[in-house]
């Protein structure tokens, strides 16, 4: 046996395994995955308040369920907190959480992870300004570069001006770095 076991451990987190009955009920749990009430957005939850103690927050975790994705709304004091500059702690957490809780193909859900409808609202004032930049390319007949931002940012906004007349959009740049293009159209449909 080794005895390094018992020795204190400096800059370590030490999880033990889960006794063999939880284990059990974790195996059941993922043959029934993919569709609300298969135990995974209880799981999530559970799994989120564990994470946000040890980042010793004051918050609580809901539950909003359905059959596309869970989404994980954290109240509570310290909700700010959760959501970082720029939604950057959110979007670690649900990254995190999708990591360890889709690890296996069968059933997969995607978990969101929101505070006090942040990402709505941050979808919300991007495409408001995504429609203005639109609307400054058209009138302007030059080409607009936005700021560098995240790939579902990005997403949002190809999203929002995919119908809007008179442009389209593009992503370029690497990385980090990447950023969208708005470009106007001429009257004959092709690109100024």
């Amino acid at each position: 046996m080794d005895e390094r076991k018992n020795e204190p451990q400096d800059g370590a987190l030490f999880v033990t395994e889960a006794p063999a009955k939880d284990a059990a009920r974790r195996k059941k749990a993922d043959d029934q995955r993919g569709a609300p009430g298969d135990g995974k957005a209880e799981e999530s939850a559970e799994l989120l308040d564990e994470i946000l103690d040890l980042m010793d927050l004051d918050v609580d975790v809901d539950i909003r369920d359905d059959d596309e994705k869970v989404v994980l709304d954290v109240t509570g004091p310290d909700a700010g907190r959760v959501i970082g500059k720029k939604g950057q702690t959110l979007d670690a957490l649900q990254f995190l959480l999708n990591k360890i809780l889709n690890r296996f193909p069968e059933g997969r859900r995607h978990i969101i992870v929101d505070s006090g409808d942040y990402r709505e609202r941050h979808d919300r004032g991007l495409v408001t300004m995504a429609k203005r930049e639109a609307k400054k390319a058209v009138s302007e007949g030059r080409v607009k570069t936005l700021q560098p931002m995240s790939a579902r940012d990005r997403r949002v906004i190809h999203l929002a001006l995919a119908k809007f007349e008179g442009v389209e959009t593009l992503s370029q740049g690497q990385g980090t770095q990447r950023r969208i293009q708005i470009i106007p159209q001429r009257a004959g449909g092709r690109r100024r």
